[in-house]
């Protein structure tokens, strides 16, 4: 079964940041997600503008650029500047006035468009913003923070996406508290990529390549 993976990599040493980004890629992680966050839309700070130019001068693998950030119109043409074209840029609808003028200026720079939904946030919301975007990143936590519990109503939502998603064109992407019951479950359904952090990939005492392997190698 195909199914992608991306490391959170706000989760990641940054102490020897160049030295994980290589593991990762030798371990065989399709993508690397970038968490920014401003302090505003939540309150927490994540990675920056410098950290997302370092991983991407650093891999040629895709990055896949989460903005958590209040109005990104304001500043989406920083990060804009410094991606390459076929990375991904989501944004959350609720923190711009006009998300749709937003989403074409990430397809007009050659990235790949999505959104963000928070859970609680209703498919019904962002309906029109669906054909536009290519990725759709279904947070299954409140955005913010690590090591957060799964909030189960969210699975719903995903049943709802699914449905939907062959007509309107977009792939969906689970982010929060990914566990390997999570990949289980989903990627037959038809979810296409799963953020890894620290409830699967992180801090744990494997290597990142014995980590990926299993998920790889499980049965279905």
């Amino acid at each position: 079964m195909n199914f992608e993976l991306t490391a959170s990599m706000m989760c990641a040493d940054f102490g020897h940041l160049e030295d994980e980004v290589h593991r990762l890629e030798e371990a065989g992680i399709d993508s690397f997600h970038i968490d920014i966050m401003d302090g505003r839309y939540v309150h927490n700070y994540a990675m920056s503008l410098n950290d997302m130019a370092f991983i991407a001068n650093a891999t040629k693998k895709p990055l896949d650029v989460h903005l958590m950030v209040q109005h990104p119109s304001n500043t989406i043409g920083l990060f804009l500047k410094k991606l390459r074209k076929g990375d991904t840029v989501y944004i959350h609808p609720e923190a711009e006035y006009h998300p749709s003028a937003t989403i074409q200026e990430v397809i007009n720079a050659g990235m790949i468009p999505g959104i963000a939904i928070n859970p609680g946030t209703s498919v019904e919301s962002v309906l029109e913003l669906l054909r536009i975007v290519d990725k759709v990143l279904v947070m299954s936590v409140n955005p913010g923070n690590a090591g957060q519990m799964f909030l189960p109503y969210v699975g719903d939502k995903i049943t709802v996406l699914l449905s939907l998603m062959d007509r309107m064109k977009f792939d969906i992407y689970w982010d929060g508290a990914c566990s390997e019951d999570k990949i289980r479950t989903y990627a037959p359904r038809g979810v296409k990529g799963f953020v890894l952090g620290t409830t699967l990939l992180f801090g744990k005492e494997q290597s990142y390549k014995e980590i990926i392997d299993d998920i790889r190698n499980m049965r279905f």
